[in-house]
């Protein structure tokens, strides 16, 4: 068992999320302890000002919604009943269990879970303190619910993130279901699991399931302001449907939020780098073309996004690692990985190809990429019937969240030099 446990200062965003997941048939709330009638039987708003009522008795505190997750192996048979007996005995052990708390069973991954949303202000206004509870109350409990309930212990990080390892998402199809639960579950389960280090990598991996994240073109309030929305795009990448704010989001996925998360990446995703390199050669020794080469790291799994800037000059290549869930910017891997490196090494072949093979800095507009989308399968080589050459690269379009500014004012100036 792996025991999570986040603390945050709005109940309503956790109680929604969780609510989000059962109106749309991904969760069940299996039990409400300490509240006046059974799960069943409670509104949203019964549940939310059972919690809120304790919160109002020490308004000092602001840190004070908790959000526990608690995951066990694919092995566990777990039935609701147990899954219930579990929660209680956990949160008991961890000294929360005088508090409200509502338990769900999600059903969005691969492994059984379940999240346990609470407060941690009492009945008389104190509150538990939660520094150092995952070290001093969590770990102890987990170990001690392994064996009394005789589940698979987690020992060791390779257990614990084989437990944390999602499936799959189905793409969002705009207009389908409600837009802004979409946009949630899709950038809170691709921002926990996958490594980046950048917004344009962050995007590669988005694109994947038709969403974007966008800063907002130059001059504008979004970019001005340092913001951030989540918006469902189309095969060619538009923007459609009215964007989110980063804001608003469970988890508040922001800018700021992001530039932590890049620091931590790096180091996380850095182990996984040279197996991701070696790959690549092992394909780029097969393959006779760059055709070839997308098609053969698609079938391992590894998706190539090209990236466009506004004038459709193509200046880089993202490789998505969906093994790993790792993202590299392909100069990052090394100069022959680059877009460059890549194009240059087939330029040659190219020549007798019958298809066009667009080089660094000319747009071709007749080339049209589309981005190989998840249906919710696990078998990613489904997705293999590509019908033309970078029609399989993901994203290979323009991307107005990440193209540089001072690009743009470079070439602004040279252009103007040269008149």
């Amino acid at each position: 068992m792996v025991a999570k446990v986040i603390s945050g200062k709005t109940i309503r965003g956790v109680l929604s999320y969780n609510e989000d997941k059962v109106t749309e048939g991904s969760a069940i709330c299996l039990s409400a302890v300490g509240f006046r009638h059974e799960a069943n039987r409670l509104s949203f708003n019964q549940k939310l000002e059972t919690i809120v009522g304790y919160q109002q008795k020490n308004e000092r505190t602001q840190v004070n919604a908790v959000h526990i997750s608690l995951n066990f192996d694919k092995s566990d048979r777990l039935d609701a009943n147990r899954l219930s007996s579990i929660a209680e005995t956990y949160m008991n052990k961890i000294g929360f269990g005088l508090q409200p708390f509502l338990v769900y069973q999600h059903f969005d991954a691969a492994h059984p879970h379940i999240h346990i949303v609470t407060t941690n202000i009492q009945r008389d206004g104190t509150r538990i303190p939660l520094h150092n509870i995952g070290r001093t109350h969590s770990e102890k409990a987990r170990k001690e619910i392994e064996s009394e309930f005789n589940l698979v212990k987690a020992q060791g990080r390779k257990i614990a993130n084989e437990f944390l390892k999602p499936i799959d998402l189905a793409a969002a199809d705009y207009g389908k279901s409600e837009t802004k639960r979409t946009i949630s579950n899709i950038v809170n389960t691709v921002i926990r699991s996958y490594k980046f280090t950048s917004i344009h990598e962050l995007n590669a991996v988005l694109k994947q399931y038709n969403v974007i994240a966008d800063r907002g073109s130059e001059g504008s309030m979004v970019r001005n302001m340092n913001g951030l929305r989540y918006s469902i795009v189309d095969t060619n990448s538009n923007m459609i449907g009215i964007p989110i704010k980063a804001s608003s989001i469970y988890g508040k996925p922001t800018l700021n939020f992001l530039n932590e998360k890049y620091t931590v990446n790096e180091l996380l995703r850095s182990p996984h780098k040279e197996q991701l390199k070696r790959l690549i050669d092992d394909e780029l020794k097969r393959s006779t073309s760059f055709d070839s080469l997308v098609q053969s790291l698609i079938g391992k799994n590894v998706y190539p996004v090209l990236r466009k800037n506004q004038e459709g000059k193509i200046y880089g290549v993202t490789f998505i690692d969906n093994n790993t869930k790792c993202v590299f910017n392909g100069s990052d891997i090394g100069k022959q990985y680059s877009a460059k490196g890549i194009l240059d090494r087939f330029s040659d072949l190219a020549k007798n190809s019958k298809v066009h093979i667009p080089t660094i800095g000319t747009r071709n507009t007749d080339i049209k990429y589309s981005a190989p989308v998840h249906t919710g399968s696990s078998d990613l080589q489904s997705q293999n019937n590509t019908t033309g050459l970078l029609t399989t690269l993901t994203g290979a379009h323009l991307d107005k969240s990440d193209v540089d500014s001072n690009l743009k004012k470079k070439r602004r100036k040279k252009k103007g030099r040269s008149l």
